[in-house]
């Protein structure tokens, strides 16, 4: 298989995957000018933010069914149109319509990854897969580039409501732009193949039962908490407890994201051709509790070239696992079933981005103090770490 046949697959699930991201981050963006109109606290964009993922988490589970029926990039297109519908409901500016808003977008990005899945497995070499995976996966970040770029502009210039509506409608127009590859893409589908809950169950099953795949679930609950935790609290922590500078704290966040997305890059790499991947996902939960670490020790003493360092050492490693996980998930699955076993590990990552936040504050509001917050959290990525690299996962795909 030559690069040419990886291209055209990786390139449509890196838009795929950036623009549902982009959907996804919005919402926050439009935040401070939203909650006027709607009449909350900014401070419910959190709740926002869970019950999006909680969206996620369910539909994760039934991607797999409807990706065996209808095609991986048919519901890559529907994760679009979903994405954008719920982005649209936003101008309504009424309480239901965002809570409805978050479901749907949750409906649309849950099942991206298993589609994505799905689509790059048939088309990557085994020797590429972290690599083609982490790459894939650059999306995420990226997503939430384009929203910083382009949304506070389009507020300032049309409006937040209108804001929503054009990045919607340009989310669902991109329907029409991956219609000429599906024939090629999706010529695997099953139209016969029979949608029903058990396919909704069959991927917690599989992922409790495969002792491979329950421990790769574990560790994305684990790490996926770290990571929300450090993109929910990092700039509030810089700037209450240790009394930064908002802009140094927004910069010193852009920098620990930058380093997640490089670091995705090279942990892939570094998974293809000189450290097994299980390893390597066992030294990054080791490496994030350190990041972790080092962040939670950081004073107002410390010059801002310091700071920095510490929280590249977090970024890279709190926000670079996820494309060998996702990439094991898929080595891992039996087979025929990567898009089910991606969606079932998924529910646990959702699962600890819906939680991890909270525990955070918990400890916080409990305690007065982010470092040991902080430090509770690397205590639990340590553990998880720990685990993968020595108790090691079974060559079979069943335990």
């Amino acid at each position: 298989m030559d690069n040419k046949s990886i291209a055209v697959p990786l390139t449509i699930t890196l838009i795929v995957q950036s623009i549902v991201s982009m959907v996804a981050v919005t919402v926050p963006v439009l935040a401070p000018s939203a909650v006027v109109d709607i009449g909350i606290s900014v401070a419910y964009a959190g709740i926002y933010v869970s019950l999006m993922y909680i969206g996620g988490m369910l539909s994760s589970l039934w991607s797999g069914d409807f990706i065996l029926r209808y095609g991986a990039l048919r519901v890559s297109q529907i994760c679009l149109c979903l994405s954008g519908i719920g982005l649209m409901l936003t101008s309504l500016a009424t309480i239901p319509a965002m809570v409805i808003s978050a479901f749907i977008i949750g409906f649309g990005y849950g099942p991206v990854t298993p589609s994505s899945s799905h689509i790059l497995v048939k088309n990557t070499p085994a020797h590429m897969m972290s690599f083609v995976f982490s790459l894939k996966q650059t999306g995420v970040p990226i997503g939430g580039v384009l929203a910083g770029a382009i949304v506070p502009s389009l507020v300032i210039y049309a409006g937040w409501q209108n804001a929503a509506l054009y990045i919607g409608l340009f989310t669902i127009s991109l329907i029409f732009l991956l219609s000429p590859f599906r024939r090629v893409i999706d010529n695997d589908r099953q139209p016969n193949h029979r949608i029903s809950f058990r396919g909704v169950i069959h991927p917690l099953q599989m992922v409790i039962s495969h002792r491979p795949l329950r421990q790769l679930a574990i560790i994305s609950f684990l790490y996926a908490g770290m990571q929300l935790c450090l993109f929910t609290y990092l700039v509030i922590y810089l700037t209450e407890d240790v009394g930064m500078a908002f802009i140094a704290a927004g910069l010193t966040l852009s920098a620990a994201q930058m380093s997640g997305t490089i670091g995705r890059i090279i942990w892939g790499i570094l998974a293809d051709r000189y450290i097994k991947p299980r390893k390597l996902l066992g030294l990054l939960g080791l490496g994030m509790s350190l990041g972790a670490l080092a962040t939670a020790s950081i004073q107002d003493t410390w010059p801002l070239t310091a700071i920095i360092l510490a929280t590249i050492l977090f970024g890279a490693t709190a926000i670079g696992w996820n494309g060998v996980y996702l990439a094991e998930a898929a080595r891992r699955a039996p087979e025929g079933e990567v898009s089910a076993a991606i969606g079932g590990t998924l529910f646990f990552t959702f699962f600890g981005v819906v939680l991890g936040p909270p525990i955070f504050g918990g400890v916080v509001y409990n305690t007065g103090s982010y470092p040991l917050a902080f430090l509770f959290f690397a205590g639990l990525t340590l553990i998880g770490g720990i685990m993968i690299l020595f108790t090691g996962m079974q060559k079979q795909t069943s335990g």
